[in-house]
């Protein structure tokens, strides 16, 4: 397999492309859908491999293959990508006493690549849609949609949110 590079293919006019990396194939796509819902000024792409403009990668905190397969996954992304265009999500964390991995070991992770790190429970429907929207937002950012603000500015934004969450713990 290939490293992904985010600039391996010319990016299309008014059009945004995400790729959700994840081993839950059924909450992943109800994701995809709910994002595809969303009012978006540019055409929104969920697909297999075109060119990429935002990454993320889905940990489910209740298996420990999620974190394994994301772990493996990172080796194929490019370096460039994880320049403001990675981001990681943690979904279960609403349920704790079922959940196999800690928060601590997602956030590690998601600090080691200097990437910002969302929690969701995707199994909750409106949770699902307020993260949907989310995510719209970052990815209209990567892919140069919103004026005045880059993938860098966003990931320095909510780096220091993170910053003030973790001065709380």
């Amino acid at each position: 397999m290939s490293v992904l590079r985010w600039q391996d293919q010319l990016p299309g006019l008014n059009a945004a492309t995400i790729l959700l990396v994840g081993t839950e194939d059924a909450l992943l796509q109800q994701l995809a859908d709910s994002m595809l819902k969303e009012d978006c000024a540019s055409n929104l792409k969920v697909v297999n491999r075109p060119r990429i403009d935002l990454i993320v990668f889905v940990v489910n905190l209740h298996s420990k293959y999620s974190l394994q397969n994301v772990e493996e996954s990172l080796h194929h992304v490019d370096a460039t990508f994880f320049l403001g265009k990675v981001g990681f999500l943690a979904t279960g964390a609403g349920r704790e006493s079922h959940c196999s991995i800690h928060r601590n070991t997602v956030l590690k992770l998601a600090q080691a690549y200097r990437s910002p790190l969302l929690f969701c429970d995707l199994e909750v429907e409106s949770f699902r849609v307020t993260m949907a929207q989310r995510l719209v937002r970052m990815l209209q950012v990567c892919a140069g949609h919103v004026p005045g603000v880059s993938a860098l500015n966003l990931l320095s934004l909510m780096r220091s949110s993170e910053s003030l969450f973790l001065e709380d713990l």
